[in-house]
């Protein structure tokens, strides 16, 4: 009997011991969390944007192979060079080109000195002049000219190799560069005209259009920023894990000096925009049901307030009626998890005497 007694009485002072230490740990919690944090309604501009990312490419670049096929004599250029329209870029050993050429000429020198008089003379007259045509156009093949002036960005053989001809000399926007197909003997670029082709969502692409500003930011030049225009809005869309996006084509308006081909670049596009307008921050208004309100501190007492939104941005949001200037508003309440904090209602830990019971087996 008197061992019960013992253990209740350990029991209860044990209880009471661990009651005052959550009250004077806890309360000083509870005061704290009394204070109601508030922001303002301020006046200033609210700014509704989208955005997206890609790589920096020449807005015109081209693929560049030889128009004949042979061994490759000479390359004048390497990756980084500026050309200028016209100049020679490689060479291929032209003698047998030159050789054909000069026979050609002959033959057809010979054709018109026959004239054109009879049915077979004028036939072998016009496939003289082709066949000269013809080689003219080998032998022109075996020097690759630079198209337009530029920046070479890959050299894709060397001397000694063949240089195939190919039936296709490139497209605007092929070259070596990042992002971009490389499928010529020298790649060229004009790095003076770059452009930026970012994936936006379709939810974002309906706020889009041809002609609206950009501003261009970019992931290794954290003091370096660039301005663009649209310049297409492509209107078939790309799948990527069930994510629709279609291809937006960003022209730079102006290139700094430090941007590179294949840089890593956000796009940002403003659709949006008020100025000297009341806000407050966007995670301070609630829209259900079509109707906005916000929580609203006026006089020690919280009152749900509806109120008219503008402009929608992701920071802030303008409020056309239903605050003023310098009105209190209380913020969604911030939920902290992993700690004691957010524990209401028993002991620290999850509200029972630790062990399960009284020491000493007392019940």
């Amino acid at each position: 009997m008197k061992s019960k007694l013992t253990n209740g009485v350990l029991g209860l002072a044990l209880l009471g011991a661990v009651g005052l230490a959550y009250v004077q740990l806890g309360g000083g919690q509870a005061a704290g969390d009394s204070a109601v944090r508030t922001v303002s309604a301020t006046r200033g501009s609210v700014v509704a944007s989208v955005s997206a990312s890609g790589a920096v490419e020449s807005a015109k670049a081209r693929s560049l192979s030889f128009g004949s096929s042979g061994t490759v004599e000479k390359i004048n250029v390497k990756a980084g060079d500026k050309v200028r329209k016209g100049d020679i870029l490689a060479r291929l050993d032209d003698d047998a080109a030159q050789e054909a050429l000069s026979a050609a000429l002959a033959a057809f020198e010979s054709a018109a000195a026959d004239g054109t008089g009879t049915a077979a003379l004028n036939a072998a007259y016009v496939k003289a002049r082709n066949a000269y045509r013809a080689a003219g156009r080998t032998a022109a093949g075996t020097v690759l000219r630079a198209p337009f002036s530029g920046t070479v960005t890959a050299v894709n053989g060397a001397v000694g190799g063949s240089g195939a001809a190919s039936g296709a000399s490139g497209t605007a926007g092929q070259s070596g560069t990042a992002g971009q197909e490389a499928n010529g003997f020298i790649e060229l670029a004009d790095t003076a005209r770059l452009r930026l082709v970012g994936d936006f969502t379709e939810s974002d692409v309906a706020k889009l259009k041809t002609g609206q500003s950009a501003k261009i930011t970019f992931d290794a030049l954290p003091d370096v920023t660039a301005t663009g225009k649209i310049t297409q809005v492509t209107p078939v869309a790309t799948t990527t894990d069930n994510v629709v996006k279609y291809p937006v084509t960003i022209a730079f308006t102006d290139v700094p000096k430090e941007v590179r081909l294949g840089q890593t670049a956000t796009v940002e596009v403003e659709y949006a925009r008020a100025d000297d307008v009341i806000s407050v921050p966007s995670s301070a208004v609630t829209t259900a049901g079509g109707r906005s309100t916000v929580t609203l501190l006026k006089n020690g007492a919280q009152t749900r307030t509806i109120v008219e939104v503008g402009v929608k941005g992701t920071a802030t949001t303008e409020i056309t009626s239903g605050l003023s200037e310098g009105d209190q508003v209380v913020p969604p309440a911030t939920t902290t998890t992993g700690g004691t904090q957010n524990q209401r209602g028993g002991f620290p830990g999850g509200g029972g005497i630790p062990g399960g019971g009284f020491p000493g087996g007392g019940r």
